[in-house]
């Protein structure tokens, strides 16, 4: 499917649930990952949530859903700005390629300095190359490596 309209970005509301899990599941089938129904539906109610630092950017081409940016808004200890974090970006294969992803980290930016933030930050999988050519292009390599230590499985 070619898409050739216009990328249109906006905040997610309700009525975009559908399309918003549809992107979520094609995201977790490409990272082989399996979150839980009832983690999938507290993350779209924190989402959505004016009192949560989170939120997320949909973006629609052509009337369809092909792509999001999930992130959270935090303090840092090192600035008197927060931080907005880039957890999960998504876009959908038939509409990559035509700046999809750029545009919705261009638009973080943007929420970013509007919100007072100092730093837009993200992570993404070592083998994820093709993503990592967008990034390399709209961001620094912070030359940091990200640990983990899984403590709690939902």
């Amino acid at each position: 499917m070619e898409i050739t309209s216009d990328v249109i970005l906006n905040p997610i509301t309700e009525a975009d649930k559908e399309a918003w899990l549809g992107l979520w599941a094609q995201y977790l089938i490409f990272y082989k990952a399996d979150v839980s129904d009832a983690v999938t539906e507290l993350s779209w109610q924190r989402l959505l949530d004016a009192n949560e630092p989170m939120g997320c950017i949909l973006a629609r081409q052509g009337g369809n859903a092909v792509g999001f940016a999930n992130h959270v808004q935090h303090r840092s200890t090192w600035t008197r700005g927060d931080y907005l974090y880039l957890e999960d970006l998504f876009v959908d294969p038939s509409a990559r390629g035509q700046g999809v992803g750029g545009k919705l980290i261009s638009a973080l930016y943007t929420l970013a300095a509007q919100s007072g933030c100092s730093r837009v930050y993200w992570h993404t999988h070592q083998t994820n190359s093709t993503a990592m050519r967008l990034y390399d292009w709209v961001g620094e390599r912070s030359g940091f490596v990200h640990y983990q230590k899984q403590l709690k499985t939902d």
